[in-house]
Parts: structure tokens; sequence; C-alpha cells
């Protein structure tokens, strides 16, 4: 793990089998955060996992924030939608919170790797100047 230099935030190389487990390891903790939830009554499946995609995005990149989706969208149909702990046919209601989800999910990833390559632009001291512009006609 290396620092990014910006607000101190630890990355991890894309593809590499840490960036993985920390997306694993985020996830749990936000299904032990949705668990919570349920049981004091939220019906909002998704809810505790929509910041937990980003956060893998932004420390551990896209394809570990990818493999999180893939990992969340089975774990709430099992455990989060009624009934519980099983794998049943799913509503249109569900199908459609589903698909939200992965829509919002695939714009999260994006936004958190435009975050993640941002902050190594400033971390190699920002863009250079190439010496031209474009307002100006060289002939």
């Amino acid at each position: 793990m290396r620092r990014a230099g910006l607000f101190g935030v630890p990355r991890v190389r894309p593809w590499s089998w840490q960036a993985f487990l920390l997306g694993f390891a985020i996830v749990a903790a936000s299904a032990a955060v949705q668990g919570v939830c349920v049981a004091l009554g939220a019906k909002l499946y998704f809810a505790a996992f929509i910041p937990s995609i980003f956060l893998v995005g932004i420390l551990a990149g896209a394809p570990a924030a990818a493999f999180a989706v893939l990992l969340i969208i089975p774990l709430v149909w099992w455990a989060f939608m009624p009934p519980f702990f099983e794998f049943s046919a799913l509503t249109s209601a569900h199908t459609d919170s589903i698909n939200l989800f992965f829509l919002l999910a695939v714009l999260l990833i994006g936004l958190a790797d435009l975050c993640r390559e941002t902050i190594a632009i400033i971390r190699r001291g920002g863009l250079k100047p190439s010496g031209k512009s474009a307002a100006t006609n060289p002939q």
C-alpha cells in the first residue's frame, strides 16, 4: 500500500490480490451495517453498499469495485430481500432495485476512477504546460 499524498489516502494497486481482499472486506463491513439497518426496519436494500462502492473504487481501483458490485448483488438478493436467506424469484420491484443499483454502481465506479486519476496527477506535480496554446495559430 502506498500513500497518494493528497489527504493521506492509502492506495492499493488495481488487479492485485490486496485490492480484491480490500473490496471483500469493505463489502462485509457494509453487509453488517445493512443488517443493522434491516433490523431497525429499513427497507432500502442497497443503502449501505452505495458508499462502499465509491470507497473501494478510490482505494483499490475500478476492477476491485466491479468485483464488489458482483458480490453485492447476489448477497442482497439472498440476505436482505424477503424471504430472507434464500434465493427466490425476483419481483419486478426487486429487479428494478437491482437495475438501479447497477446503474448507480457503474457511475460511481467511473467517478471513483476519475478521482483516483486526479489524485495521481496531483501527486506527480500537476499538469505541465506544453508550451503551445490551442488559441494561437503558428502560421
